[in-house]
């Protein structure tokens, strides 16, 4: 007779004994569904709540049901009986309290974590294996079969754009330094070439030795070259042919101390070399640049080393492109010859008054007092080219240099940094002073100035590199 099988047969041995089903149900038919009675076999486990399952069942025995919960457990009553209350115990963890013990209540609280590294990660589920071993150590990385968190990932995200960024800004810094130093010393170079140069520092027999300190031979010629019709008209500068030296200067620059402007008078009586005495200014017109170099260093017993000579072309625009220079005059200047006409006091003169400033002889003394306007008016010039008005502003400071460019002739051996440094030690306050002479002398050449003792002791501490005597300091006998 077909009975149906008990609960708990075959749980561990498989099916008891017995004739096999011919026609079991398919799995879409279950008996257990249609026929309570027909309820399949039982579970391969023990069930969930068993505490001691108790030694395997002999084959085709029968194992006894368990006993039914106790009328006091909390599931019964609280839900009530259930049929499957004879197949399913939950466990119990506890021994001392209970389901069904006076007083208890299930506790509140959460498990706590137990000690060790835990997986990184919000979601990521606690792991049966065990964790595979980190490194030991503060900065151990993190294994490799851990995918990295949403925080590191964040942090990857903010961080990479940023060095990047910095490197971008330390590349336009660096072009920008590049730009600082790069940029001046190119322009230096690109007006230096532009510079015109003649070979005025000659070398011949008995040239003096070299002397402490710099000398600057600094002369202004009255060439009207470069100067059109109107500009001659305007500048009063007449039609002349040929170039004569107005303005014969020394700039000493000793190892220590102030650099002095020296003027030479025009009409100082000397020996020029090849073509006997006559007026200083004469050996520019007889040799140009050289021969006057080689005069002056015979006289003075100095060598000089560098060479600078301007004429009226371009002079009035070197001052205008800086915005005039600043001349204080104690009365009135007028002088039609030159094109002059100030009032007493402090002014700025512009390229047109300044010409005019540094060229008129209109004074009892002549040309004395007119050296006296030209050291003047380079020591304003200087000062003015130097100050921050002109090298903080390039619409003058451009103007300016392109002005020195086109106006000077220099030496071989000179280059726009050696007229920069001339500039600079001009800028304040230098020592001026005329060239001793021993008083008015008559020549062939008309009136003259004769060379004394004074011209010598003069020109003999200065090569010595020494002070200038106070009792030589602008001591023109009457």
């Amino acid at each position: 007779m077909n009975q149906p099988d008990p609960p708990n047969a075959g749980r561990r041995g498989g099916p008891p004994p017995g004739p096999a089903r011919r026609n079991p149900a398919p799995a879409h038919q279950s008996p257990a569904r249609n026929n309570p009675a027909h309820a399949g076999p039982a579970p391969r486990f023990p069930a969930q709540g068993a505490r001691n399952p108790g030694p395997p069942a002999e084959p085709g025995a029968r194992r006894p049901a368990p006993p039914p919960p106790p009328a006091s457990d909390e599931r019964t009553r609280r839900h009530g009986a259930r049929p499957d209350d004879a197949a399913y115990r939950p466990p119990q963890a506890w021994s001392a309290t209970g389901p069904g013990v006076p007083g208890y209540a299930p506790p509140q609280k959460p498990q706590p974590i137990p000690a060790g590294p835990e997986p990184r990660g919000r979601t990521q589920a606690r792991s049966a294996a065990p964790a595979s071993p980190r490194p030991a150590g503060p900065t151990a990385p993190p294994p490799r079969d851990t995918p990295p968190t949403p925080d590191r990932g964040r942090r990857r995200r903010r961080s990479g754009p940023r060095r990047p960024r910095r490197r971008r800004i330390g590349r336009i810094l660096l072009v920008v330094l590049l730009l600082l130093v790069v940029t001046p010393i190119g322009l230096m170079f690109y007006y230096d070439s532009k510079l015109d140069r003649i070979d005025a520092l000659a070398t011949y027999a008995g040239r003096p030795a070299a002397s402490p300190g710099t000398t600057w031979l600094i002369v202004g010629t009255d060439s009207r070259a470069g100067l059109t019709d109107e500009q001659k008209r305007d500048l009063a500068t007449g039609d002349s042919d040929g170039a004569r030296t107005d303005t014969i200067m020394l700039v000493y620059k000793p190892p220590s101390g102030d650099p002095a402007i020296i003027s030479i008078p025009r009409d100082l009586y000397v020996p020029i070399p090849g073509n006997g005495e006559h007026k200083i200014n004469a050996a520019f017109g007889i040799g140009g640049a050289p021969l006057l170099v080689q005069t002056v260093e015979e006289l003075s017993g100095m060598r000089l080393d560098h060479y600078a000579e301007i004429g009226f072309g371009g002079f009035d625009s070197l001052v205008d492109a800086i915005g005039g220079v600043d001349i204080c005059v104690d009365a009135p200047m007028r002088d039609p010859k030159a094109g002059l006409n100030l009032k007493a006091g402090c002014q700025t003169l512009n390229g047109q008054q300044a010409l005019g400033f540094v060229r008129t002889r209109d004074f009892p003394n002549a040309d004395l007092q007119r050296v006296q306007n030209q050291r003047k008016f380079l020591a304003a010039l200087m000062s003015k080219a130097t100050g921050f008005s002109v090298l903080l502003n390039p619409f003058r400071l451009f103007p300016f240099v392109n002005g020195v460019v086109d106006t000077l002739v220099v030496d071989n051996g000179t280059h726009i940094w050696n007229l920069a440094s001339l500039a600079w030690a001009l800028r304040s306050s230098p020592q001026t002073v005329t060239t001793p002479n021993g008083g008015d002398i008559y020549t062939d050449d008309g009136d003259s100035l004769a060379v004394g003792d004074n011209t010598k002791e003069f020109f003999d501490a200065i090569r010595r590199g020494q002070p200038i005597p106070d009792h030589l300091l602008d001591s023109t006998p009457n």
